[in-house]
């Protein structure tokens, strides 16, 4: 399985944060990646140092003949595409496409995908580190794939939301809303 993140809390030339998604998600056939089936989008509280406005988070599965470190590099050029720019960590965003797993490969992130910017290289690790501790994703995953296991540590999405859910307590998915839309 194939495991997208999407989000972005930034407005762009095809409307809100909601719609930008959509758009991209449009984009994506055109750069060889076919969506099999996409999350519910939720609105989440920014996480980060500064005040940023609220995210729209998403995941999708797909299906592409690339290998990782391609694909990588195609979602690069789709967010490059909707105005990303890639300053600082952490910074306000049009668009940003995570890779979280690529058929359970494990690639610790010493490979770049070939693209440097302003904030240095983009390596890629797989899965993406930040899965087990991020409401923003967990939720929108286990929406799409409850099942779906971690590659590293064998838990499946619903039971890496349950475990965040009991060690964070309610406030690490506080804000968490879907959207309809």
């Amino acid at each position: 399985m194939i495991l997208i993140a999407l989000g972005g809390n930034l407005a762009t030339s095809f409307g809100s944060p909601l719609s930008t998604m959509k758009a991209a998600l449009a984009q994506m056939p055109d750069y060889g990646i076919s969506i099999l089936q996409c999350s519910s989008f939720y609105q989440t509280p920014a996480v980060t140092p500064d005040a940023q406005p609220p995210y729209v988070n998403a995941v999708a599965i797909v299906e592409t003949a690339m290998p990782a470190a391609d694909l990588l590099a195609a979602l690069h050029r789709i967010e490059s595409l909707f105005g990303r720019v890639r300053d600082r960590r952490w910074a306000a965003r049009t668009l940003d496409l995570d890779l979280l797993d690529y058929d359970g490969e494990v690639i610790v992130g010493s490979q770049s995908g070939g693209l440097e910017s302003g904030a240095g290289p983009l390596p890629l690790a797989l899965p993406h580190p930040g899965i087990p501790m991020r409401g923003f994703v967990l939720v929108p995953l286990a929406d799409v794939a409850p099942q779906w296991r971690h590659p590293l540590i064998g838990q499946s999405a619903q039971n890496m939301l349950d475990q965040l859910r009991a060690t964070e307590g309610e406030a690490a998915l506080a804000g968490i809303s879907v959207i309809l839309g």
